[in-house]
């Protein structure tokens, strides 16, 4: 099998597309980095940036062409991108698009309609990966509505109970995207990510807490006032549900686990939580 050439990020400009890109170009790939909007900051020399939009079909014949592998982020704040994600990739195959490695949640089982159902997109092209990714603890740093929650209230606030998450660093995570975008021994298989401990709320509240110097603690919620909460914030009706869905399956002890798919694939140890706290302390 000939190498992989020319590599398609979608959302090139988010928490796993900056590391993905930045990993590719530095093995030598070409990057084309897929967003609506120009990058805020200037991209690596030699890496493309393309206006791209999931709503507006225009965009995305431009985006594929000559194009080996796709790391493909569905539609975001869009609870059911099964049909858009779906027409995307039948013209990725039209056009001779290989592989492509999908970035979805660990958080619900494959029976789930909408955000979840689109893990059965990707296999209508040859070679494909689908990431389980556990939560990320991106979400307790910048504008995140956790992390904010965190700094101004000092608190962690979620109706997931004493249910325990096996919480991963998006960097992690983009670390095995690009090594799965490139490989040669590509294996057509779901990978379920995580970091290298499963954690519940109140472990995650101490080490903020020993960390950062804040009395942070955690609140728990119930589904019925964790939904109100979000919805005030403005996030979509669909993507609140699905949201507190995740709460709701990981108080049952749904997300309790911990895999050394990170190890396997990327050949690096997951990132501890107490670590990425330490690194993103003040």
């Amino acid at each position: 099998m000939s190498a992989i050439g020319t590599v398609l990020v979608t959302g090139g400009t988010g928490q796993t597309g900056r590391v993905v890109t930045d990993l590719l170009h530095r093995r030598g790939v070409y990057v084309i980095v897929a967003s609506r909007n120009h990058p805020r900051e200037p991209l690596t020399p030699g890496v493309r940036h393309l206006r791209f939009d999931w709503a507006d079909p225009a965009t995305h014949d431009d985006a594929l062409r000559e194009v080996d592998s796709i790391y493909l982020l569905p539609p975001p704040l869009d609870a059911d991108p099964v049909n858009v994600v779906d027409g995307f990739l039948r013209r990725a195959r039209d056009a001779g698009v290989r592989r492509t490695v999908l970035l979805n949640s660990s958080a619900f089982p494959l029976r789930a309609r909408g955000l979840h159902a689109v893990r059965l997109t990707v296999q209508q092209l040859p070679e494909w990966s689908v990431l389980l990714a556990s939560g990320f603890m991106q979400n307790f740093v910048g504008t995140h509505p956790t992390a904010v929650a965190v700094r101004e209230r000092h608190e962690i606030v979620a109706a997931a109970g004493d249910g325990r998450t096996g919480w991963i660093d998006a960097a992690d995570v983009a670390a095995v995207a690009a090594e799965l975008l490139t490989r040669a021994d590509h294996d057509n298989r779901e990978h379920v990510l995580t970091g290298p401990e499963a954690l519940a709320y109140d472990d995650m509240a101490a080490t903020i807490a020993a960390e950062w110097g804040l009395p942070v603690r955690y609140r728990p919620v119930t589904a019925a006032e964790r939904t109100v909460q979000l919805t005030e914030a403005g996030l979509p009706r669909p993507f609140v549900d699905a949201l507190v869905g995740a709460d709701v399956l990981t108080a049952s002890g749904a997300e309790d686990r911990v895999t050394t798919e990170v190890a396997q694939i990327a050949g690096r140890a997951a990132t501890s939580f107490a670590e990425f706290v330490r690194r993103h302390r003040g």
